[in-house]
């Protein structure tokens, strides 16, 4: 039996790439494309495929967000994340929204090929890469902070402004906001909020 496919990218040649490298696979039925998550949704309502490979970075929904989506909607669908982004943060992410497998997109076709047949005998598959990052203590995850950036995120999460920084620490409010944004960067936070959650999580707070 053909296992059905279905790709979403926003990149043409990604999608070109994995359909001339999958095309004359015997056991692979390619249904279509979509280059953003609301196509993808439209199509999935009239004919779901067996495995859908997903791009995590899309242009008006992040791929995790239609990861759950998904598989909430058509829980027999098996998605398989497809990104460049080989971070622990995104593949637990699209793993706890409901995902079976993780390839970066400079996969190769043999890898490829025993993803989708490995999702469809029921099993998860990760790409080594992926694989070795989840087996990596999280403690491994953490940033290496300077002595100052410790004591900033310290205030921080004690609630301090900028202001109130600098006169404790001495320094100007512009340094105290250079730490800041150093800060946000290392522990890939868009904002303070999720800053002190995260580097709570690390036990660095």
């Amino acid at each position: 039996m053909k296992v059905k496919l279905f790709v979403v990218d926003d990149h043409f040649m990604v999608i070109e790439g994995i359909r001339a490298m999958l095309q004359n696979e015997p056991d692979i039925d390619w249904l279509g494309h979509a280059y953003n998550a609301d196509t993808c949704l439209s199509f999935l309502q009239h004919q779901p495929p067996d495995v859908l490979l997903m791009d995590i970075n899309l242009p008006d929904k992040s791929g995790i967000d239609l990861c759950k989506e998904v598989v909430e909607k058509h829980p027999a669908v098996r998605v398989i994340g497809l990104s460049t982004f080989n971070q622990l943060s995104f593949i637990s992410k699209m793993l706890d929204h409901g995902a079976v497998g993780y390839l970066l997109k400079n996969a190769t076709k043999p890898e490829i090929l025993a993803a989708i047949r490995t999702v469809m005998q029921g099993k998860d598959y990760l790409s080594s890469e992926a694989f070795d990052l989840l087996k990596k203590p999280n403690v491994e995850e953490a940033p290496t902070l300077t002595r100052r950036e410790i004591e900033v995120l310290q205030l921080i999460a004690e609630g301090l402004t900028n202001a109130e920084m600098a006169e404790k620490l001495f320094v100007s409010a512009t340094t105290i906001d250079t730490h800041r944004k150093h800060l946000l960067e290392k522990f890939n936070a868009k904002n303070t909020a999720v800053l002190i959650r995260v580097a709570s999580q690390m036990k660095f707070v």
